[in-house]
Parts: C-alpha cells; structure tokens; sequence
C-alpha cells in the first residue's frame, strides 16, 4: 500500500509519528507533501518551519515541551542579533536549529532544489517516511491586514509576522499565496499521487497548512484526478482547535471552527470538492458533509499508539469509500 500525506504544522508533524507506525506494522510506503507556504527568509537564511517540524519531530530532534525546534536548543546567535540590533528581534533563531537552515541556504544557493535539499537533510534525520515540500518553488502565504497605523488601510504581511509578531490579532481580511501562481509541484509530488491507494489530509490547519500546498497549480488535480481515495482528518474536536490558530484563520474566511464547517470547506469529491471520507472526533459524532462519508473516532493524540490507531481507522475509511 501507498499512503500520501498533505502535512503541515506541528499537529501535521505529530500524526505522522502515526502514519509511519501504521505503515511498520501494514507494511506501507508513505511520502510526506508538506506546506512550504511558511517558508521566509531570516537573516540571509532559508527558514522552513513545517519541513523542519516534521523532520525534527520523525528524527527524535524536536523540544517535546515547546512542539517546535530542537531539543536541548540554546539561544546565543539569537542574543548577538539583539545586541546588534539586527531585525527582526520578534523571531528567533536557536543555535542548533541555525546550522540546519545554514546548510539548507548553501545547498540552496548552489543550486540544488529545495526537494534535493530536503532529502539530504532527512540523510541525518531518518524520519522513516519519505519528504516532499509541496514546491521547490517560492510560495508564502501572505495576510492581507488592516494596517495598524492607519486602521482605514490595508497592507500585506507575511504569515510568521502575523502570527509570531502579532498572535494573530491584527484584524485580517485574506490570506494570500505569493508565487503560487507561477509554482509547480516538487520533484515526485506528481508521481507519489498518481501511485498512491490513499491520501491523508492531516490534521493540519486547513487555511494555511493545507490550503497553500493545495493552490501550487495542477497538485489539486492530481490529487482529485487519480485512483486513490481522499479522507481527512478533522483539526477541529468540540468545536476549538486541536492546538494552534485555526480558529482565526478560518474566521477570517467566515467558516464556523467546526468539525462540520472544515469538511464543508474541503468539500465533497463528488461535487467538485476534495473528501471521499472524513474522519471526526467522538465529540462531533453526528457531524454531516454533503456527499462525504463521515466517521467518529477518537482524535487525540495523545501517544504515538493513539495517532496510530486514529490513522488505521483512516486507512480504512478511505478504502471502504472507494469499495477497495
């Protein structure tokens, strides 16, 4: 069997320690298409936030306290840029994390793509599963906001400024995708798709993890066009996120934070949408998606046993929608 994941985030990151303890015990090969929609440039330095929180996270690297970064991390490079009064002083960069993004830029600068880049820097990590960025392309995602020294305006800002700088409190109006238009999907992100007997979507924020990887032009095409059944993952359990910000986000597109409203949002296949099935939280059982076949289980995550259980009980609802 052939699993692909659309991933992003740090929820994304920790259902894969699902998906790739399911696919030990099935027997499965599993591609990892993570959202590059994050990705900003720092100090002269590539930043990937959702790469890296996967590939720290599968490599036994990441802080289990924080849910991002390094473990044991240390913070001097950080203090010096403040002395210096380097901007910008509202994102920092651990020391241990600043060596990845170094190799990253080098690899970057000398040519190579960002998913040659990503392979070798998963050599170290050994996630057990195979990473794709969506794109080797640039793609941000952008928020359009009201400017906060002239409230009457509007300006653009990248999406780490929006959430990291501001919390996400600016009042916002859309979110944009910048260089999706001219982006193409990354080396075996076509490829792993049409090979592929399921695909995931995690439980990932849909406005800004998923939806970025999803507006790279023919990936959602190739996703909806071939063989493979599509389920998701519900982010939302009771009505609030799972962790994060996808509350803001999808208010922002005026979706109700609901198990129901984000199915709605990806939509049926069937119509035009992106769901075969939709898996939801026990607490939303009784959750309906028009056209899509809706499933309650437990979605805590709250051990790698659990997240693999949740994903088995995916698998085969993508495969009992498509009569596999």
């Amino acid at each position: 069997m052939r699993i692909v994941v659309l991933t992003g985030g740090i929820g994304g990151a920790r259902f894969l320690t699902g998906v790739r303890a399911y696919a030990r015990e099935a027997g499965a090969e599993v591609t990892a298409v993570v959202n590059v929609g994050d990705d900003v440039i720092m100090h002269g330095l590539k930043i990937c936030p959702d790469l890296d929180s996967v590939m720290y996270t599968l490599g036994g690297g990441a802080d289990p306290e924080r849910g991002w970064g390094r473990a044991g991390e240390t913070w001097t490079v950080k203090e010096e840029l403040a002395a210096y009064g380097a901007e910008p002083t509202w994102f920092g960069l651990g020391d241990r994390d600043v060596a990845t993004h170094l190799v990253r830029t080098t690899m970057l600068n000398a040519g190579y793509p960002l998913s040659a880049v990503t392979e070798a820097l998963c050599a170290r990590w050994q996630p057990g599963i195979r990473l794709l960025p969506a794109t080797d392309d640039r793609l941000e995602t952008h928020v359009v906001v009201s400017d906060p020294d002239a409230p009457e305006s509007r300006r653009a800002i990248h999406f780490q400024e929006w959430w990291v700088r501001h919390r996400g409190t600016l009042p916002s109006h859309r979110f944009v995708f910048v260089g999706a238009e001219a982006a193409k999907p990354a080396a075996g992100v076509r490829d792993a798709l049409a090979a592929a007997d399921v695909v995931l979507l995690a439980p990932s924020n849909p406005v800004v993890s998923i939806a970025p990887i999803l507006a790279v032009p023919g990936l959602r095409d190739a996703l909806t066009g071939n063989r493979a059944s599509v389920v998701g993952v519900s982010p939302i359990i009771g009505g609030a996120p799972v962790r994060g910000m996808a509350d803001r986000c999808l208010a922002v597109l005026g979706v109700p934070c609901t198990a129901a409203g984000v199915g709605g949002l990806y939509g049926a296949r069937s119509a035009d949408g992106l769901l075969d099935g939709w898996l939801v939280d026990t607490a939303d059982a009784g959750t309906e998606v028009p056209g899509v076949t809706v499933r309650a289980v437990p979605l805590w995550m709250t051990d790698e046993a659990a997240t693999a259980t949740m994903v088995r009980s995916a698998v085969e609802l993508a495969l009992e929608s498509r009569g596999s």
